[in-house]
């Protein structure tokens, strides 16, 4: 599986952009594997995809980075009501440092 990172994306809107530009731009993304997955309410989804650059109480220390095989380690956010993806690498932050939409 392979999705496009974005770093420091402040919001759902702005990672819809940046990923249908590196779509338009031919970016093949990057392989990643989900390590977590988090299951919000469609409005705790919104609050969340409001500012991705918030700390979240949710993301550990050790989430994020990469694995041995090279893919991205990654939590999933999902919306609960409608299905929607957010993949989540902090690099070791408290906050969505790398985002992608998981298709």
């Amino acid at each position: 599986m392979k999705a496009h990172f974005g770093r420091k994306i402040p919001n759902l809107e702005a990672l819809k952009a940046a990923t249908r530009q590196a779509k338009q731009e031919k970016h093949s993304g990057s392989a990643y594997t989900v390590v977590r997955e988090i299951e919000f309410s469609d409005e705790e989804f919104k609050n969340f995809a409001e500012d991705l650059l918030e700390d979240q109480p949710w993301i550990g220390g050790t989430d994020g980075g990469m694995n041995q095989a090279g893919e991205i380690r990654c939590i999933r956010v999902r919306n609960a009501q409608t299905g929607e993806r957010i993949l989540v690498n902090s690099e070791g932050y408290d906050y969505p440092r790398y985002t992608a939409i998981e298709e």
